[in-house]
């Protein structure tokens, strides 16, 4: 399929405003899309925390070149927007990012037709929601998981049923080993993965360890064990929180640079969805493959 072969000419469109009642601040989304190709899988993408639509071309550039459309939204915790821990409107801001996903979705139509009528060239029918970090918990909510009171009740179903699949980079773990001052300032982050039912890809490094967490690195493979099959699990090896530079390059946060790590989670991810999406499954097996023969710095494990 020739919308598939990564390397072509790609598209960005931004931004495009999409209705969002009671928000405060107009909801934003930037789209990028590959310059040709027809019947396009859909990725919604969320960013980590205080990013936005500007953020994470190493990904997204390359997902649309693999003949992905990808729709990125600000959320509220953006930098653009100064909400910092102590404002009274963080604390509600979790839920205003699984809102602005769901504005999205519900408004795709409309956000194509506004990037240069792009709702002929997709299929509705293979979406895929993506996310980083506060993101993976975000795209998460939408796949079917929860978030846990403070007496351990899960919550409201987010769940989104135009969505079939997913891809959760650096996903939060367990509530039971946040740290006292993510305990104190990020209630939210208390997953519930029991209910988290969609195919979806956890992308998780070896060496990502948390200043919110008690745990190391497996903290952030939960998502994975602690969620119901089909779930796919990449382990890059040396990888840190940015997976070597996920959000952009040189940028503060990112300890662990390395463009080819990058490449590797955006290349995985798309074969990975591509798989799930039951449009191509030979690059995902040579994914497998290649990690069961030793020949990356990656391991995949399935079930």
């Amino acid at each position: 399929m020739s919308h598939r072969q990564l390397g072509q000419r790609i598209v960005s469109v931004k931004p495009i405003t999409v209705p969002a009642p009671g928000r405060g601040i107009d909801l934003q989304v930037k789209v990028t899309a590959p310059m040709s190709g027809r019947n396009l899988p859909v990725i919604v993408f969320s960013h980590g925390n205080a990013w936005s639509l500007d953020a994470y071309e190493p990904l997204v550039d390359r997902w649309a070149a693999a003949g992905f459309l990808v729709v990125q939204p600000t959320h509220l915790d953006s930098r653009r927007n100064a909400i910092g821990w102590d404002d009274p409107r963080f604390a509600t801001i979790w839920r205003v990012r699984i809102s602005d996903l769901h504005a999205i979705l519900d408004g795709l139509g409309d956000i194509l037709a506004q990037a240069g009528g792009l709702e002929a060239r997709v299929d509705r029918e293979r979406i895929a929601v993506v996310g980083h970090s506060w993101g993976a918990q975000t795209a998460g909510a939408i796949l079917g998981a929860r978030v846990l009171d403070a007496d351990g009740v899960p919550g409201e179903d987010f769940s989104h049923p135009a969505v079939s699949a997913g891809a959760l980079i650096a996903a939060t773990g367990t509530g039971d080993s946040l740290t006292p001052f993510a305990a104190e300032h990020l209630p939210f982050m208390r997953p519930d993965y029991s209910t988290m039912t969609a195919p979806a890809l956890v992308v998780a490094g070896g060496e990502d360890r948390s200043r919110l967490s008690t745990r190391g690195p497996e903290w952030f493979t939960d998502a994975y064990r602690l969620s119901p099959s089909p779930k796919s699990l990449l382990v890059v090896t040396e990888g840190e929180h940015t997976l070597g530079g996920v959000a952009g390059e040189a940028v503060a946060e990112t300890t662990d640079e390395d463009p080819a790590r990058v490449v590797l989670v955006a290349d995985a991810i798309s074969a990975y969805l591509l798989d799930a999406f039951k449009v191509d499954d030979a690059a995902w097996t040579a994914f497998g493959d290649a990690a069961a023969a030793g020949e990356g710095a990656w391991s995949i494990s399935s079930r």
